[in-house]
C-alpha cells in the first residue's frame, strides 16, 4: 500500500507504476512468457559454461602477445574479464534471431528485453573501467545502468515525473531530486571532460622546453582551474540555476573567507608570486634556515622539499617569499664551497698550497675549468690557517659529501709529503721550590 502521507502527485504516479508492474508479472505468467524465462536462463548457463572453456584459452593467447599497444592490451583484459556475459548477449541476440524467423514477434519479446540489457551492461562496464577515479566509475556505471535499464523498459518518462514531483520551494524556484540528479550527471560529464583536457594539455605543456619549469606549473594550475570551474558554472547553467543569485552569494562568501582563512589565502597568493618571478623552480637546491634540499614541487599552499635524509618537508609559500632563502642554482648551477684548515710552522706555505689545490682537483665532482684556488687566511696559536676553494656543478648530488671526500683527499696526500696537521697541545711546568701535593681518594 502507498502511505497516504505522499504527495498528491507522486502518489498518483507510485499507482500508475505500481499497476503496470502488477500487469508485468501478470504477463510473465503466461506460458509464452514463461518458456522465454526458460530459455535466457539455460543460455545464461551455456554462456557460463562456455567461458569456463574458453577464458583460459584466451588469457594464454594474451599472455603471448608482445608488442601491443598499452591501451589496447587493457581493452583485451576488459573483454576477456567479461567474456560470460558477452557470450550471454551473443547467445541472446542469435535466439531472438532465430525465433523471430520462425515464431511470432511477441514469443521472443522478454528474450529482446535481456539481450538489449546484457548488451547494454557489457558496454557500461568495459567503458566505465576506463574511468581511473574509483568512485566516479562507480557512480559512473550504477547511474547508467539505472538509466539504460529504464529507458529499455519505457519507464523514464514515469521516473522523472516521480523524481521531479519530489523538492522544496523557496521564493520563486523550486528544487527537487530531479535537477538535483541532472546537476550531478551533467557536472560528473563535465568535469571528466575537463579532467581529460587538463591531463592532456598539462602533458604537453611539461613537454615544451621553451616555456620555464615555474612557468609550466603556473600554466598547469590556472588550466585546472578554469577547466574544473567551467564545468562547474556550466552544468549549473544548463540544468536552469540563475547565476546571478550565485555571484552575489559567492562575493559574500569570499569576503567572510579572506577574513577567516588569511593565511590560505596568503599562502596561495606568495605561490602565485613564486610562479610568477620564477625565483624557485622545481630540481633547484635550496636552504631555508636549517632547511637544506632540492624543489620536488610547487604546490597552491606549500613547497614541498625533500633533504639528503629523505624527509620530505612542506614549506609554506609564504615563507619563501618573507623569509631568506638561499638558492643554490637559481641563474645556474655553480657552486663554490670553502674548506678551512691549518698546517704545522716548520711546512713550507707555497708546498702547501700546491698540494691542497692538486688534491682538490683530482677529486671527483670538482671542476677542472674552475681550478680549485688555496690562500693563507692567517697564523694562528699552533698552525697557520689556510681555505681551500673549489667548484662544483651538482649540488643536488649533496655538500656534505663532498667536502669530506675534500677532507680526506687532503689528508692522503699531505702524509704522502710528509705535512703535518697539528693540534693544540699544553705544556704543564712544575716551578723550582713548589711542592707537588697528592691526595687520597676514598
Amino acid at each position: 500500500m502507498i502511505p497516504e502521507t505522499l504527495p498528491a502527485e507522486l502518489r498518483q504516479i507510485l499507482e500508475s507504476l505500481l499497476a503496470q508492474g502488477e500487469l508485468f508479472l501478470a504477463g510473465l505468467m503466461r506460458p509464452w512468457n514463461l518458456y522465454q524465462i526458460v530459455i535466457a536462463l539455460a543460455l545464461f548457463a551455456a554462456a557460463h559454461l562456455a567461458s569456463r572453456m574458453v577464458a583460459p584459452r584466451v588469457h594464454g593467447w594474451m599472455r603471448g602477445l608482445e608488442g601491443v599497444a598499452k591501451w589496447r592490451m587493457r581493452i583485451l583484459v576488459l573483454l576477456q574479464r567479461r567474456i560470460r556475459m558477452l557470450f550471454f548477449a551473443l547467445l541472446l541476440w542469435a535466439t531472438v534471431w532465430l525465433m523471430r524467423e520462425v515464431t511470432w514477434p511477441s514469443r521472443s519479446y522478454l528474450l529482446g528485453i535481456f539481450a538489449e540489457l546484457a548488451t547494454a551492461w557489457v558496454f557500461i562496464a568495459v567503458a566505465t573501467r576506463l574511468i581511473g577515479n574509483p568512485v566516479m566509475r562507480s557512480l559512473v556505471r550504477y547511474g547508467a545502468w539505472t538509466w539504460v535499464t529504464l529507458s529499455i523498459l519505457n519507464l523514464t518518462e514515469a521516473a522523472r515525473q516521480a523524481l521531479d514531483s519530489i523538492g522544496v520551494s523557496f521564493g520563486e524556484g523550486r528544487l527537487t531530486l530531479w535537477l538535483i540528479l541532472q546537476a550531478l550527471v551533467l557536472l560528473i560529464a563535465l568535469v571528466t571532460l575537463a579532467r581529460f583536457a587538463a591531463t592532456v594539455s598539462a602533458a604537453r605543456i611539461r613537454t615544451n622546453q621553451d616555456i620555464s619549469p615555474s612557468m609550466q606549473v603556473l600554466a598547469v594550475k590556472f588550466l585546472q582551474v578554469l577547466l574544473y570551474g567551467a564545468a562547474f558554472f556550466v552544468a549549473l547553467k544548463l540544468v536552469g540555476v540563475d547565476l546571478t543569485g550565485l555571484a552575489v552569494l559567492s562575493g559574500a562568501i569570499g569576503v567572510g573567507l579572506g577574513f577567516g582563512l588569511q593565511k590560505v589565502v596568503s599562502n596561495l597568493v606568495s605561490g602565485v608570486i613564486i610562479l610568477l618571478d620564477k625565483s624557485i623552480k622545481p630540481g633547484d637546491v635550496i636552504s631555508l634556515g636549517e632547511t637544506f634540499g632540492w624543489i620536488n614541487s610547487l604546490g597552491a599552499r606549500y613547497v614541498s622539499i625533500t633533504t639528503r635524509d629523505g624527509k620530505e618537508y612542506l614549506i609554506p609559500n609564504e615563507d619563501l617569499i618573507t623569509g631568506q632563502v638561499v638558492n643554490w642554482s637559481h641563474s645556474n648551477d655553480f657552486v663554490r664551497l670553502d674548506i678551512h684548515f691549518g698546517t704545522a710552522y716548520g711546512d713550507d706555505p707555497h708546498k702547501v698550497r700546491r698540494i691542497a689545490v692538486e688534491a682538490a682537483a683530482a677529486t671527483n665532482r670538482v671542476l677542472a675549468d674552475r681550478p680549485p684556488v688555496c690562500h693563507i687566511v692567517g697564523f694562528g696559536d699552533s698552525s697557520v690557517d689556510y681555505i681551500l676553494r673549489f667548484w662544483i656543478r651538482d649540488p643536488t648530488g649533496g655538500l656534505t659529501n663532498i667536502r669530506g671526500n675534500v677532507y680526506l683527499a687532503l689528508w692522503d696526500a699531505f702524509q704522502e709529503h710528509g705535512i703535518s696537521i697539528p693540534f693544540p697541545q699544553r705544556e704543564v711546568r712544575v716551578l723550582e721550590g713548589s711542592e707537588l701535593a697528592t691526595r687520597a681518594v676514598d
